[in-house]
């Protein structure tokens, strides 16, 4: 989904990115800069320890796109090198995105990111609620038997702060056009758009990761 896709009134979607088929084969032709990826002018900042290659992906809770492409993205992280280091990063297109960033961040604080990542995706899309507010995202948290002042406590934290504006900035520094995306290495950036779908984006991305290990 493309960032003037967003409905400023409502946050609805309007645009639809493939998320294709699998299987389909990268040998087809070789990835080429500019039209199935992007490479940075600037380089981004990583996170990942050094010797290692970071890859992140852009998402947004509401996406609906977001939400199809978790099984494909889960499916390819039970494969992924050894040598590298995974992380998801909630974007912030608008300032009514930000209450989702925070939960992201609040959960990966209480240490319970793992267990609820895919539940904040089937409260959204599956029970439709928005989640997306303060009120709807304390509902959540009952909801799931989570300590609501603990979560409150982190939710409005200086660290959470922190962990959302840097996200926003990682956002900015790989000029994310729209979720979900791909960063590598802090280098490159591809999307269903540049990609043509979500499954040949994956592909790329193991590409990228190739050509960066193969410049160390």
């Amino acid at each position: 989904m493309k960032r003037r896709e967003f409905s400023a009134a409502a946050g609805t979607v309007l645009g639809a990115a493939g998320l294709g088929v699998p299987g389909l084969v990268l040998a087809q032709r070789r990835p080429q800069d500019g039209k199935d990826f992007r490479e940075l002018d600037r380089k981004a900042a990583v996170e990942a320890a050094p010797g290692r290659i970071e890859v992140v992906e852009f998402f947004w809770y509401s996406c609906p796109h977001c939400n199809a492409f978790e099984p494909k993205l889960n499916a390819w992280l039970r494969n992924v090198p050894a040598d590298v280091s995974f992380r998801r990063v909630p974007v912030a297109f608008r300032d009514d995105f930000v209450p989702q960033q925070r939960l992201f961040y609040t959960l990966e604080a209480m240490g319970k990111l793992d267990e609820m990542h895919s539940k904040v995706f089937q409260e959204i899309h599956v029970h439709k609620q928005p989640t997306n507010r303060a009120e709807s995202i304390l509902a959540f948290v009952e909801k799931n038997g989570l300590d609501r002042a603990r979560f409150t406590e982190l939710y409005n934290s200086a660290d959470v702060s922190g962990k959302a504006r840097r996200a926003a900035q990682l956002q900015d520094m790989y000029q994310v056009d729209g979720v979900p995306a791909m960063g590598v290495a802090g280098r490159y950036y591809t999307d269903a758009t540049m990609a043509g779908t979500m499954d040949r984006c994956l592909q790329i991305v193991d590409y990228l990761v190739g050509e960066v290990r193969r410049a160390k």
